[in-house]
């Protein structure tokens, strides 16, 4: 990734924001996680010095580095959006303040060790062979089994190149939430966030659109 340039990155984010506005959205509604996972740590501060105030990682050694080299207070929020596995949630918990991507009973079984202060359970609406995610049928257990608060769901619908295709899924998980009271949806990223924002995201996960 080229060096980035914080002006480029503030006009960039603006950007997002009119396009979720012109989604129908309000952009206070729909907080703007920047994925980090190919953002080295030396250019992080372009980031805060763009205005973003909520980074997403996905491994958990990155994370230790990246915070510790430039300081928990440098971002409002740290969020962990890559997979959770268990042995990492010791490393990943007190790190951050959401987790999107809880989605197996071994995490759970550490988190009860390693509490989090919230976290968003990792849902395969589109039930992918293979894929991570709780399935829908069996969401309401996993829920009520979660020793740590869930706020709400995350989902990675399948890839596409066509945004519209991924609106299903987005209605899907939004019908979800609904029906659990849980007000989080993390769901939309750099070619699927405004059809994510106008089914109801609160959470789009960007990278490329902000850099670019």
């Amino acid at each position: 990734m080229a060096d980035l340039d914080p002006a480029r990155i503030s006009s960039n984010l603006e950007r997002v924001r009119e396009r979720i506005a012109g989604a129908g959205r309000d952009p206070a509604d729909v907080r703007v996680c920047a994925a980090i996972k190919y953002v080295p740590v030396d250019d992080l501060g372009a980031l805060a010095e763009a205005g973003l105030e909520i980074v997403g990682e996905n491994r958990a050694q990155d994370l230790a580095e990246k915070q510790e080299r430039l300081g928990r207070d440098a971002f409002a929020e740290w969020h962990f959006i890559g997979a959770l596995q268990s042995r990492k949630v010791r490393d990943v918990a007190p790190r951050v303040s959401l987790i999107h991507s809880v989605a197996s009973d071994s995490a759970l079984a550490q988190l009860a060790k390693h509490p989090a202060p919230e976290v968003l359970v990792q849902v395969n609406v589109a039930g992918e062979e293979g894929k991570v995610g709780i399935a829908p049928g069996e969401l309401g257990d996993f829920i009520a089994r979660c020793p740590v608060p869930v706020s709400g769901l995350m989902t990675m619908p399948p890839f596409t190149e066509r945004p519209e295709d991924s609106r299903p899924h987005f209605v899907a998980l939004a019908e979800l939430a609904a029906e659990h009271g849980l007000r989080e949806l993390s769901m939309g990223t750099t070619q699927d966030f405004e059809v994510a924002a106008e089914e109801g995201a609160t959470i789009v996960r960007l990278g490329t659109v902000l850099y670019e």
